[in-house]
């Protein structure tokens, strides 16, 4: 049986999806109007096959998950999603059952998120399959939450777990790390369901926006990415004296899953993976400490807590990690790095 033409597949596959303005995915672009009183935020990001993501995964879980890593982005900066742009490359070895389950993930992932799939282009990969895809959110006017608002005497609060997600990768490796004899099979399947899976906290969204001075995802590993948060100008902060901004991090408050806490109790070295592993998609923000405590209740109030790791010095320095012992730990590489 033929496979269908790239027409063919985007009716079968795509169009059942396609919301508002997108004429059915039967034109070249889309519209989509803010409503009143709103700005768009927008963000992109691609996966690809045997660097992201392994190739046998699930095509349902692929999906989830190239969708799931723009939400997080979007939840980050207070917004909610509106819709989306999907460019799908695909190896020639393609199948009609992978692309089945591929849309069908994608359509869950809408469906629990919010939006709709508003266009986007869909071609022959030279190599492995790319899937890109480019989230459009919507905030208040002015209302986006910015990276690098810190400021010093800043509190820091990561939401959700820290770390499942980096250890779900060693477990999904072709060599089982010296901590995954500590786990039972439910332990296993909840951490690469962390990798698999992200869980973009889109109910904090008004959360930060009301509360937060800075936010954004854990996408490359909490050290990496607090180090991002914490470049930039400190001109108009007049407690930096000059200073640059760094961090002072409690690793003994680090939030870990049943799962992280077994495999760190037979393995204490798998600490330095759950502090600069990736793919935790939980959000990092910064709060001025008069704030600390609304920002908390109204966390839990929206069903994701947060809870507080750090705050922000004035250092020129990197931040620290301070274990319970009182020694800091020694980090190498501090994120995932693309290149």
């Amino acid at each position: 049986m033929a496979r269908p033409d790239e027409d063919g597949l985007i009716a079968r596959y795509f169009a059942p999806l396609a919301g508002p303005g997108a004429d059915g995915l039967t034109d070249d672009a889309a519209t989509l109007t803010p409503n009143p009183g709103c700005d768009l935020v927008l963000t992109a990001d691609a996966i690809v096959a045997g660097v992201h993501y392994f190739p046998d995964d699930p095509p349902d879980s692929i999906a989830r998950k190239a969708l799931g890593v723009n939400v997080s982005d979007l939840a980050a900066k207070g917004a909610r999603p509106r819709g989306y742009l999907l460019t799908l490359a695909l190896p020639d070895d393609w199948t009609e059952d992978w692309l089945a389950g591929f849309a069908a993930g994608l359509g869950e992932g809408i469906a629990a998120f919010g939006g709709d799939l508003l266009g986007g282009d869909t071609v022959r990969a030279a190599g492995p399959a790319l899937i890109g895809i480019t989230a459009i959110g919507e905030v208040p006017q002015g209302g986006m939450v910015r990276r690098r608002g810190a400021r010093i005497g800043d509190r820091l609060c990561v939401s959700g777990t820290i770390g499942d997600a980096a250890l779900g990768l060693h477990l999904r490796g072709p060599a089982p790390p010296a901590w995954a004899g500590g786990l039972d099979a439910q332990d296993r399947a909840a951490l690469i369901d962390r990798y698999r899976h992200p869980r973009p906290r889109v109910a904090l969204a008004p959360v930060l926006r009301a509360h937060a001075r800075a936010a954004m995802d854990v996408s490359d590993g909490l050290a990496g990415d607090l180090a991002k948060m914490l470049k930039g100008d400190t001109s108009k902060d007049k407690a930096s004296n000059g200073k640059g901004r760094s961090a002072a991090i409690d690793l003994s408050a680090l939030p870990l899953s049943e799962a992280a806490t077994r495999a760190l109790a037979a393995a204490p070295e798998a600490l330095a993976t759950i502090v600069t592993g990736g793919d935790d998609y939980e959000i990092l923000c910064a709060v001025a400490p008069e704030r600390l405590d609304a920002l908390l209740t109204d966390a839990v109030r929206a069903g994701t807590p947060l809870t507080c790791i750090g705050t922000v010095t004035a250092e020129d320095a990197p931040p620290i990690f301070r274990q319970a012992s009182g020694q800091d730990l020694r980090l190498g590489a501090g994120s995932f790095s693309h290149f």
